[in-house]
């Protein structure tokens, strides 16, 4: 098998935060503001909520991939994906997470993509 370039980059962050994680508006906003920093395309975007003070779970659907979430507000707690190919630069989206959980406390990994030949 021969190793070809990098589809595109995937980071899978955990957020602890007390902060927006049942916010359905503040996320839709969020996440869309950050595929767009990373110069993404966004197509669509559904945000789910599971209650009062409940989590939610979403996706902003791109032409470059994806970015999706699932919230704990419970356990202080958020997981975000962000998988993005071509010219995108999915760290672009980190500084919009921070502002949008107002929290440091990312746990971030980096997964490069590839197809085998």
């Amino acid at each position: 098998m021969t190793q070809v370039p990098p589809a595109g980059l995937h980071l899978i962050i955990d957020i602890e935060t007390q902060v927006n994680l049942s916010n359905v508006e503040a996320i839709r906003t969020g996440l869309e503001q950050a595929a767009r920093v990373c110069g993404a395309t966004v197509l669509g975007c559904a945000i789910h909520p599971f209650g009062e003070g409940a989590g939610v779970t979403g996706v902003v659907l791109l032409a470059e991939s994806h970015i999706s979430i699932h919230t704990w507000p419970e356990l202080n707690f958020a997981a975000v994906d962000i998988f993005m190919c071509g010219s995108c630069d999915p760290h672009r989206a980190l500084p919009v997470l921070r502002t949008l959980f107002a929290t440091d406390k990312l746990h971030i990994r980096a997964i490069e993509r590839r197809g085998l030949l």
